[in-house]
């Protein structure tokens, strides 16, 4: 019978794509008929069709039996094919391997071919059983007089020390004594980094191949065992400083040399005198590397740089340039690699210069314009370098993003250490905006508001900057697309609500905040332009009222008129957030509205009889009171940033447990109930009923008659029926009962509180008196601008940043150990000048220029407001305390109101 072979298995796959299925079904119904064969040949053929079979996917874990068949052949040829199936498809699952053992032990006493054959079979079918049974003769293996079968065993022993690790105390001392061979050091290598203490012993013999030896394989080995061996013991630091450093001067093997400085790197052997000159001599290596046209070399140069950094920052940066031309280059992963180098780089010395060249990648090159013939010909003659395409890494959108953050990462990491200028750092933010096209604007907004709430000083170019985003319709027109940065309107629009006192023409600012196009924005967004325009006109109306003048009164009435226009507009929103807010302001306009349509100029209304005059408890000021309506609602507090132990920190009140119920369980409920309680229920309901429909029929209402008097009408009721005891004393058993059962009810909300008494005490009621009207300003109305307190100054802002933020009163700060910083790291203080040079700008984009303006006189002192005293009463005033208010939120953050 003519039977198929693998090639002639592999010639029917490539003849029969079209039905490969049903191709293959017949060649598994052909092999399991020949692997029942007693015909070994035949068997060990089925086997290796089977074997191609499985790499292409199909399963042949039921013919491990057949498998174990074909290892035990005599036969050479047909045992490798058994030892190759059952590599291929055996695994610890696999029942037959319990079969195995005796066959193996076997295999490994037979001759050189079988021993090979088997030592290449076991080293993949490896189990804990087998590795216990083998390990007595894998260890003998090692003193074959035959160099390939010491190879394999070494392999071997490998898995074994892997699989049943209590063979490494009779092994471990064969391996020693091959150590000459480079196989042995190969698996004490990779044993060693599981676990480094036990191979501690070794370190002589190793010492001596390592000065001796002239294979360069055979010294990377010992050297990257040397580097899991020097962090467990201090004195192999000091005893391997001259050979790796000879070897780090003198090899040619770039291999080599790059596993000296890693090892030098992982074995804390660049600290102290000598470790400072390897250090630099590692360095000027790895900076050699990075100039190489090698990729490879570029990629673990600035890998193994990225930990030098942390002990030498002052080595690597001498090398910043080479390090910054690596951002530039085409390979997407030397760029990552180059910004992990620049991040940890990074101090306030140079945080500067390398985020501004950073912020270049970010800037798109011009399209450039179609070249002349003249320029085509000469392209065509001399070849130049090609431009960047559009898919260039620096224009993938992931490779932006990461850029992004990271020079946000590098501004605030340790709450802005390395930062000494924040107008430059905020104008940075603005810049990212602007030119990133990527998603990062909540990023850039929580960034924005973090460092205006920290840095005081900066706050008065804060609002400069984002007046200026504000005015600019860059963002709104592109609110909608992917990368617009549409947020960066919410941090402006809160920073220029919250700090307002910095604008001297906060009205201008109003319809910027309030156009149309702002109901189409986020409702986040739109909801913080409306609460910021509403404080922006409560300041505008308050400073109104300071220095109050006639001719105001008709630019209030439009600015308010304007006002109630586009508040109506946003209230008809469907963003439940913009409506809501919308509608309450709405309702504050319309009233300072009415209340300025009534009010009159105080000529006209004075009072000309003083005992009139004597008769009003409240003295009129000059100017309309609902000016000061909006404002004291939102500056009541400052707003602060919130230390993060702050919400740990809130002191429990006394009387509140936590841990009670606030509404008993359902199970303690229905276990008071008794089983009678739904026959008492409906008892107590029929009686009820019966009382009601009885004091129903005594009760009679007589007719009302209504009677015509002076022009009106008056309704006139006839008096019901007084209510007997027993009724009442009936009625107040019920609501006893009833409220009895409400009580224990989860639905319910029980009050309390004593009844309020019936008549109303009119004298309780406070009456606001103003002491007099507010002094009136001689100045003239200001010109529209901004407050220049940061503009012009004779000496360089001082910016202190808030890292700690605000705790609760009353909270005493226990103070904590503080992380010990390495004396090679430059230490910030706390309060630092600004450097003297003005910032760099990039050369893409126009910069920000913000006018200055006249400094503003102080805010005047509030209304203060006093209660009358109570006719007939005692003459003591009771004081109210006002408790303050504990704003708790996470650590850099700003409550916004």
């Amino acid at each position: 019978m003519w039977e198929r072979t693998l090639q002639d298995l592999i010639r029917g796959l490539r003849a029969n794509k079209n039905d490969e299925s049903k191709f293959i079904g017949q060649a598994m119904d052909e092999i399991r008929h020949e692997i029942k064969s007693k015909d070994m040949e035949l068997k060990a053929g089925a086997v290796m069709k089977l074997t191609y079979l499985d790499m292409l996917g199909y399963d042949m874990n039921w013919a491990s039996f057949h498998i174990v068949e074909v290892m035990s052949s005599p036969k050479i040829h047909i045992k490798s094919v058994g030892y190759l199936g059952a590599v291929q498809s055996f695994n610890e699952d696999t029942d037959v391997l319990m079969l195995t053992t005796n066959l193996l032990k076997k295999d490994l006493s037979s001759t050189p071919a079988d021993i090979a054959v088997t030592l290449n079979g076991v080293s993949s079918i490896m189990t804990a059983d087998l590795a216990r049974d083998l390990s007595p003769e894998l260890v003998g293996m090692l003193n074959h007089s035959r160099p390939h079968i010491r190879k394999r065993a070494v392999a071997a022993m490998y898995r074994v020390f892997q699989k049943y690790p209590d063979a490494l105390h009779h092994g471990i001392g064969r391996l020693q004594e091959k150590l000459e061979d480079s196989d042995p050091v190969n698996v004490l290598c990779e044993l060693a980094r599981r676990n480094p203490q036990d191979y501690l012993p070794l370190a002589p013999q190793l010492f001596h191949l390592l000065t001796t030896s002239s294979n360069n394989w055979m010294l990377i080995k010992i050297v990257k065992l040397f580097g899991s061996l020097s962090p467990h013991e201090p004195r192999l630091v000091k005893k391997l400083q001259p050979p790796i450093t000879d070897l780090i001067s003198t090899t040619s093997a770039i291999s080599l040399l790059y596993e000296c400085v890693h090892t030098c790197i992982i074995g804390n052997m660049l600290q102290g005198i000598t470790g400072d000159s390897l250090a630099r001599t590692c360095v000027s290596k790895l900076a050699a590397f990075i100039e190489d046209p090698d990729q490879n070399l570029k990629y673990i140069a600035l890998l193994a740089m990225v930990k030098i950094v942390p002990t030498h920052p002052h080595l690597v940066a001498e090398h910043q340039d080479t390090i910054l031309s690596s951002v530039d280059d085409e390979d997407i992963s030397i760029r990552m690699r180059a910004l992990d180098l620049l991040s940890a780089l990074v101090n306030r010395d140079n945080l500067q210069s390398i985020v501004q060249q950073l912020l270049s990648h970010l800037v798109k090159p011009e399209s450039s314009a179609i070249p002349s013939a003249v320029q085509s010909l000469s392209q065509h003659i001399i070849p130049s370098t090609p431009a960047k395409s559009p898919g260039a890494p620096s224009q993938s959108t992931a490779y932006r993003l990461v850029l992004s953050q990271r020079i946000m990462t590098m501004c605030s990491q340790n709450t802005y250490d390395n930062v000494s200028d924040f107008e430059w750092y905020l104008s940075v933010l603005v810049d990212l905006a602007y030119v990133s096209n990527v998603d990062i604007g909540t990023q850039i907004r929580d960034q924005l508001v973090d460092v205006v709430g920290r840095v005081r000083a900066a706050r008065s170019y804060a609002v400069k900057l984002m007046v200026k985003v504000l005015s600019d319709d860059t963002f709104l027109l592109h609110a909608g697309e992917q990368g617009s940065c549409s947020e960066v309107l919410w941090a402006a629009a809160w920073i220029c609500g919250e700090f307002c006192s910095e604008l001297s023409a906060p009205d201008e600012l109003i319809p910027y905040l309030l156009q149309p196009e702002i109901a189409s924005l986020r409702p986040d967004i739109a909801a913080v332009c409306i609460q910021s325009a509403t404080k922006l006109f409560g300041y505008w109306a308050s400073e109104a009222a300071k220095q109050w003048m006639e001719s105001f009164l008709e630019d209030l009435k439009q600015a308010v008129d304007i006002m109630i226009e586009q508040m109506e507009q946003l209230a008809s929103s469907n963003q439940i957030e913009v409506q809501e807010r919308a509608a309450n302001v709405l309702q504050l306009l319309i009233f300072i509205k009415r209340d300025v349509a009534m009010y009159k100029p105080k000529q006209e209304n004075g009072f000309s009889d003083p005992s009139a005059a004597a008769f009003d408890p409240v003295s009129e000021p000059s100017f309309p009171k609902s000016l000061y309506l909006i404002q004291p609602l939102f500056s009541s507090h400052e707003l602060n940033p919130v230390a993060s132990i702050a919400q740990a920190s809130v002191p429990v009140p006394d009387g509140l447990d936590l841990d009670a119920w606030i509404v008993p369980s359902m199970q303690d409920r229905v276990a008071e109930e008794g089983d009678d309680g739904d026959v008492t229920e409906r008892k107590i309901k029929r009686n009820k009923k019966g009382k009601e429909k009885e004091s129903g029929s005594r009760t009679k209402v007589k007719g009302g008659k209504k009677k015509q008097k002076e022009g009106g009408y008056q309704e006139e009721l006839a008096p019901q029926e007084e209510e007997t005891a027993e009724e009442k004393a009936e009625r107040e058993r019920l609501k006893a009962e009833r409220l009895e059962r409400m009580r224990d009810d989860p639905y319910y909300i029980m009050d309390d509180r004593s009844p309020k008494p019936s008549a109303e005490d009119v004298d309780s009621i406070p009456v606001v008196r103003l002491d007099g009207p507010l002094p009136v300003s001689q100045e003239e109305p200001r010109l529209p601008g901004l407050r220049s307190s940061a503009s012009i100054r004779s000496a360089p802002p001082l910016f202190v940043v808030q890292k700690e933020g605000e705790m609760p009163a009353g909270v005493v700060i226990t103070s904590q150990p503080s992380t010990p910083v390495p004396s090679s790291r430059r230490q910030t203080p706390n309060l630092f000048d600004t450097t003297t040079t003005p910032p760099l700008s990039l050369p893409s984009f126009q910069s920000y220029e913000v006018p200055d303006d006249e400094l503003r006189t102080s805010t005047p002192e509030p209304i203060k407001v006093t209660r009358a005293k109570k006719k007939g009463t005692s003459t003591v005033k009771k004081k109210r305390t006002v408790k303050p208010d504990v704003k708790v939120g996470d650590e850099g953050t700003v409550v916004s109101r």
